[in-house]
């Protein structure tokens, strides 16, 4: 009995202190704060690796003579050349874990962060101290909400950088579904969308295997979907196909005998932000839907 007054939280403490709410998740948790701070130092420490080797892979893709003349590099120069395909492959590499992240966030929030605490009883001994539900819930929130959203958008930013002057031939088309999403705001939305599904998980099923594994399918579903209507969240440009071919730096949406419809590289933006708006509307939802099982679970 005395050892649990002496870990309760006094009555008005600051949530931000030492021993507070915000810091009992972070200590709670701190395996999988680690693990995060470490990926996100070897994804920096990678990308500028990656940054470096931008110059001599454009060199090593563009175009060579045999023998060498008129400006181009000999061919037999240029085969010696491996960081292309060693630049590419890391980009593809950053850029794949950061598309894909929905998937390891949506089951570890869903079995570790909320699912594993309602089962083993950790929650109830947490509502039973100084600590409301609704400010448990919260906490568990707003930690790791904040960690992705700081984590994530570094990582999009120097991978920015490291894709240099953005060569398809190197990092791969705008449009291209891992690209798409590891290169912009949308891996944000989505890491975002993947905690709140994992959420929701953990309060349906308040067991961790269950939470884990619904809100694994949850975001596979939602993912998939997003991946194949993405095409029809912007309108599309129609060109006559007479006089007209479609440009590498478009995405081909339909085609007639007459015409063709396409995404042209400017609509990148505009389709990067409405899909971040439809995460995040989904994941306000999901996590609203948190909250109200949470207060049907404490009445």
């Amino acid at each position: 009995m005395t050892a649990l007054t002496a870990t309760a939280a006094p009555a008005g403490r600051p949530a931000l202190r030492p021993g507070g709410l915000l810091w009992a998740v972070l200590r709670l948790h701190r395996t999988a704060l680690v693990l995060w701070g470490l990926a996100l130092f070897a994804a920096a420490a990678f990308l500028v690796r990656l940054a470096a080797l931008a110059d001599e892979a454009e060199r090593g893709s563009g175009a060579c003579a045999i023998p060498a003349h008129d400006g181009l590099p000999s061919c037999a120069a240029v085969d010696a050349i491996t960081a292309d395909e060693a630049y590419s492959t890391g980009i593809a590499l950053v850029t794949g874990a950061l598309a894909f992240l929905i998937f390891p966030v949506a089951a570890w929030a869903g079995g570790v962060l909320i699912g594993r605490e309602l089962e083993n009883g950790t929650a109830q001994w947490a509502w039973a101290q100084s600590v409301s539900p609704t400010r448990w819930l919260a906490a568990k929130l707003a930690v790791p909400a904040a960690l992705l959203a700081a984590g994530t958008s570094a990582v999009v930013l120097l991978g920015a950088w490291a894709r240099g002057e953005d060569n398809p031939n190197l990092v791969g088309d705008w449009y291209h579904p891992d690209v798409f999403v590891g290169t912009g705001p949308t891996a944000v939305a989505h890491a975002l969308a993947g905690l709140a599904l994992g959420a929701l998980a953990g309060m349906l099923f308040a067991r961790a295997l269950p939470a884990a594994g619904a809100a694994l399918t949850a975001s596979l579903v939602l993912f998939n979907l997003l991946e194949r209507h993405r095409e029809d969240l912007w309108p599309t440009v129609t060109r006559d196909k007479a006089g007209w071919e479609v440009p590498r730096s478009a995405m081909q949406v339909s085609s007639t005998q007459t015409q063709v419809s396409v995404h042209p590289r400017s609509h990148f933006w505009p389709l990067q932000y409405v899909e971040s708006g439809i995460l995040l509307a989904l994941a306000a939802v999901a996590v609203l839907t948190a909250f109200r099982l949470l207060r049907r679970r404490t009445v």
